[in-house]
């Protein structure tokens, strides 16, 4: 788990995010990021929604392999910002590390986060499309 300071509290931190903020996409999961100047460091959410899994225990597996990926490699980041992963498969609960890693860091590198390396055996093979959200 991410320490608190980087952790969203209430949902009209998330709102801003969901607002005004761009998106990359690849079929399993999106990443949203915002530059929030009112923030001091950079805060991650990780939505897994009940579409997804309607077991509660698939749902926290996701997320608290996400938060687990983005702690290990994401180094810290230049300025403020806000980040959402959301989550679209329940493949992800049992997707291997590698690819799982892969795939999340291949979102932030998209995003123009430095991230850390890739692992070696992988290379992601994915479409992955950046847009722009007004």
């Amino acid at each position: 788990m991410i320490a608190r300071t980087h952790r969203f509290h209430g949902y009209s931190s998330l709102r801003f995010v969901y607002r005004h903020g761009q998106t990359v996409r690849d079929p399993l999961l999106a990443l949203r990021y915002v530059v929030n100047e009112r923030q001091k460091s950079w805060r991650l959410a990780v939505v897994v929604s009940r579409k997804v899994s309607k077991s509660a225990v698939v749902r926290n597996r996701i997320r608290r392999r996400i938060y687990e990926i983005v702690r290990l490699s994401v180094g810290d980041f230049n300025e403020p910002q806000d980040f959402v992963v959301i989550a679209f498969s329940p493949q992800l609960a049992e997707l291997e590390t590698a690819k799982l890693s892969a795939t999340v860091l291949d979102l932030f590198k998209h995003a123009g986060v430095k991230v850390g390396r890739l692992p070696a055996e992988t290379t992601p093979d994915r479409d992955i499309v950046k847009t722009k959200d007004d």
